[in-house]
């Protein structure tokens, strides 16, 4: 079984409501679609969402970086899913001058993986997730269905209010709230949050870098009465070493999200005492393959280890996902499968948002475990371009 076909598409993925954070507020999202095709007309699907505020990326790198990549060399025969997993962990794009950390071009990389395991899983008839009894049995724990966490970003007026208390009732056991948002309370919001949510909901806050080291701890334990189990990504990338010291402060574990990225990131982090968790997002840590062996290395080193998402996934990245969260053993919480909810096209057939509950069941087929409509992914295509065929 061999590649005879990859292309890159430039897609732009309309959200239902605007999405807003300390870094960022969005009401679009340039995702990058890959699609694959085998020499027996199988054809597979991956994605990756470029953010230039987390790894340096923009869609137009992401395009570049992939044609001046030399895919074709690389993309060998494959007579197994074993030889498939093991060639998609050896992909490489072209480096990157000055980039220190090895993350810029992860989302593209990423898009190419899955791609290329999708197209190869559904010829052999294997779900994605045997790619993680393969690559990484340690890890491997094969379950049925995944409970997903609920994210609370910045509503307004009796929102701020009804969202937590939808999530209570629709039986959410975990939910995290942004933070750090310029002109809001953060203590007034985590209170109001908590009050609505009750005590027996897990609620974790993420301050994408909102807060300047030197305040960091004494916002985070002002926060701590809430109850709060982690905070993600308290200060810039640019200060993560401070977190050292922070940690020092604070009851509260601390969880890297922009400072986590790569392997580079990942075993810096280790040596400075940076963190207590992980966040791995597929695409931004490089993929299925990457964001298992970043699990492993926590793991090694008495880490803990979420799965998080983009904002504005199609349902490409959020079957992924899935199958992530359906092998992998001892995830903190798990994020994303919000389709229905956030993204206006999804691009699947099938409908894979979590349920009542935060509750979705394993995807059982072949590949990625849906199918991708063609005639959508043209509907919201801005342009593309062959890198083999």
């Amino acid at each position: 079984m061999r590649v005879v076909e990859l292309e890159a598409r430039h897609v732009l993925i309309p959200l239902r409501r605007k999405v807003t954070h300390a870094s960022h507020a969005r009401t679009d999202t340039d995702n990058l679609v890959v699609r694959c095709l085998l020499s027996d007309g199988t054809t597979g699907y991956g994605e990756g969402v470029p953010r230039d505020y987390v790894t340096g990326e923009s869609i137009d790198f992401s395009l570049d970086l992939l044609r001046r990549s030399d895919l074709p060399a690389q993309l060998a025969p494959c007579d197994d899913f074993v030889a498939a997993a093991h060639l998609a962990e050896r992909l490489r794009l072209a480096p990157v001058p000055d980039d220190d950390r090895g993350i810029q071009g992860n989302a593209a990389r990423c898009a190419v993986e899955l791609a290329v395991l999708d197209a190869i899983g559904r010829a052999f008839g294997e779900p994605l997730m045997n790619v993680t009894r393969l690559v990484a049995p340690d890890l491997y724990e094969p379950r049925e269905a995944v409970r997903y966490s609920g994210i609370i970003g910045h509503p307004k007026g009796w929102k701020a209010r009804v969202y937590p208390l939808v999530y209570k009732l629709a039986g959410f056991r975990q939910v995290k709230l942004k933070v750090g948002i310029p002109g809001t309370d953060d203590g007034k919001r985590v209170r109001q949050a908590r009050r609505w949510l009750g005590r027996g909901i897990d609620l974790r806050l993420d301050a994408n870098e909102a807060w300047p080291p030197a305040e960091a701890a004494d916002r985070i334990r002002s926060l701590e009465p809430f109850g709060v189990t982690s905070v993600e990504q308290p200060v810039r990338h640019e200060d993560v070493a401070a977190l050292a010291g922070v940690r020092k402060q604070v009851n509260t574990p601390v969880m890297l999200d922009e400072s986590l990225c790569g392997q580079v990131d990942a075993e810096r982090a280790v040596a400075g005492g940076w963190c207590d968790l992980f966040n791995l997002r597929l695409s931004k840590c490089g993929g299925f393959i990457p964001s298992l062996r970043l699990a492993q290395l926590a793991r090694r080193h008495g880490l803990g280890y979420q799965l998080g998402c983009q904002v504005g996934e199609t349902a490409i990245l959020s079957a992924a996902g899935r199958h992530f969260a359906a092998s992998v053993a001892g995830l903190w919480s798990v994020e994303g499968s919000y389709d229905r909810h956030l993204v206006r096209e999804s691009l699947a057939v099938e409908d894979i948002t979590f349920g009542r509950g935060g509750l979705a069941p394993a995807l059982v087929g072949s590949g990625l475990g849906v199918t991708i409509d063609p005639a959508r992914l043209d509907g919201v295509t801005k342009r593309k371009e062959t890198l083999l065929g």
